[in-house]
């Protein structure tokens, strides 16, 4: 009998108990340790609550055998009585590989899930995997809500395993029989998560001492928190502004991460594309409120331009 299994299926039965009897939840399955555990421990605990299960797995075609390995996961689900669709999509180099074939990853799961009307869909992203979100979000200078790492819940999306370790998956599909894949990406130090998880964190527990992933995951839950709270009031400031017109004085008055966040609103709703605007960005147009002292106006990406006129910021697009 699995010593492991209690704890991923109790963190998988908090989830499932938010859904409706009769609802159908979808799965993304790699083949990975995580996701093998992940499905196995909801075809235990779905059926007690008339919840169905459906997986996925997406053949990202970047590698030779893809087919084939998304053939084995259909066999493993088979084994657990779960459905799998295996969906084929084209990676499209708009960024790096690693993004690139997240935001397609993350596509085919929202087109399956919705033509299957799937009430919810689960990862599993481990507390390992928020470690690593974190440490690289540090090393960007990212702000709060970048170092908060991944969010157990948004919007259809569940990531039940975020207190659960790698280890721990890995154990339990050890000792229920299930046959992890070992994806050759996760051992290519050219992706920098790759090195955070083979060189970085390994590193960080040998020379500060045990314990470095958990400490990571705790901070994300409570930056969470602080970047919830920072979100909700600049949202309430949001409300009230008109965005396209926003007088400099009364945003000098406001803290400069509520400032910050109504700043970079004003520019996407300007018609900045989505991400596209950076710290230094930020900065540009920060200095035509704290900093006046006659400069020009700040050119966006996009085409949007921020100017101060009488006292007031003017976002335009050209």
């Amino acid at each position: 009998m699995s010593t492991t299994a209690p704890a991923l299926r109790n963190a998988v039965r908090h989830w499932l108990e938010k859904c409706e009897a009769g609802d159908l939840v979808l799965v993304a399955v790699s083949g990975g340790a995580d996701s093998l555990a992940l499905a196995y421990v909801l075809s235990l605990e779905a059926p007690k609550l008339a919840v169905k299960v459906h997986a996925v797995t997406i053949d990202h075609q970047l590698q030779p055998g893809s087919g084939a390995q998304a053939s084995r996961v259909l066999d493993q689900m088979n084994s657990l009585g779960i459905q799998t669709t295996i969906q084929k999509v084209t990676v499209t180099m708009s960024e790096g590989l690693e993004a690139s074939a997240r935001k397609a990853r993350y596509a085919a799961l929202d087109l399956v899930g919705n033509e299957m009307k799937a009430a919810a869909i689960f990862l599993g992203h481990t507390r390992d995997d928020q470690a690593e979100t974190v440490l690289l979000g540090l090393a960007r200078g990212s702000g709060t809500r970048s170092l908060s790492g991944m969010a157990s819940h948004h919007k259809k999306y569940i990531r039940p395993l975020l207190s659960i370790t790698r280890t721990q998956t890995e154990k339990l599909c050890e000792e229920v029989g299930l046959q992890p894949w070992q994806d050759p990406h996760n051992k290519d130090l050219n992706f920098a998560r790759v090195r955070v998880r083979l060189d970085a964190l390994p590193t960080l527990e040998r020379t500060i001492g045990p314990g470095i992933s958990q400490a990571l995951a705790r901070s994300a839950d409570l930056l969470r928190q602080d970047a919830d709270a920072l979100d909700a009031w600049a949202q309430r400031e949001i409300n009230q502004l008109d965005l396209a017109d926003l007088e400099c004085g009364y945003l000098a008055n406001l803290p400069q991460a509520i400032r910050s966040r109504i700043i970079k609103a004003a520019i996407y709703a300007a018609g900045a594309p989505s991400g596209s605007i950076s710290a230094e960005h930020l900065a540009s147009v920060e200095g035509l409120i704290t900093a006046w002292s006659g400069q020009g106006a700040a050119d966006l990406p996009g085409g949007v331009k921020v100017e101060r006129l009488s006292g007031r910021l003017s976002l335009l697009r050209n």
